[in-house]
């Protein structure tokens, strides 16, 4: 059922947030940073999810937030989010070094828009 598997999906994204806080407290920031967009990506296609009926195989969460509407302040954060998860997929494209801060504010921010996003469902 629908509301079964948007469920699911919103379980994934907590469970990524909680992992991700984790690893912040052991200092593995860019594991923590992937982490925080996983978290994101997993909340906005809960909300695609109940939207539209179905889900989209993108990770592209500026395209994900358009489809799902969401507030135009997390686009900034959301765009930042994205290149997280390209770089730690390609280890050519990380030069990146991960600070605490950075990660801090990942961190925060996947929490608004878990929060947001469990708001909307």
């Amino acid at each position: 059922e629908m509301k079964e598997e948007v469920r699911k999906w919103i379980k994934l994204a907590e469970e990524d947030f909680e992992t991700a806080k984790a690893n912040f407290e052991i200092k593995k920031y860019r594991f923590a940073s992937y982490l925080c967009q996983q978290t994101v990506e997993k909340s906005l296609k809960a909300l695609l999810l109940k939207k539209t009926g179905k889900i989209i195989k993108i990770h592209d969460l500026v395209e994900l937030g358009k489809l799902v509407g969401i507030e135009g302040r997390f686009f900034n954060y959301i765009d930042k989010l994205t290149h997280i998860y390209l770089e730690s997929r390609y280890p050519d494209a990380s030069e990146m070094s991960y600070t605490p801060d950075e990660t801090k504010e990942d961190i925060k921010i996947a929490q608004e828009i878990l929060k947001w996003a469990k708001e909307n469902i």
